[in-house]
């Protein structure tokens, strides 16, 4: 597993700050939610995965650059 550096969690947490709405395009997980849910983000983990709440009840992260997915609504920054 690949972690990423600080400067890269930084600038993750700036581009999708908590609260920020994503749209769910593709995800090879048996657990993922079903294309198109929406989903809350609730923060980025030292590793640089979104911890998204989603709209079917489940909390399954996302992994930008292997996921695909896309801001529907920015989130303000903290």
């Amino acid at each position: 597993m690949r972690f990423s550096s600080k400067e890269q969690i930084a600038a993750l947490r700036e581009r999708y700050p908590r609260g920020t709405r994503v749209e769910l395009l593709c995800m090879d997980d048996p657990q993922a939610p079903p294309m198109r849910t929406m989903g809350e983000v609730m923060g980025i983990d030292d590793a640089g995965q979104l911890l998204v709440r989603w709209a079917t009840g489940s909390s399954l992260s996302l992994i930008p650059g292997v996921d695909s997915f896309h801001i529907a609504e920015k989130g303000s920054p903290s």
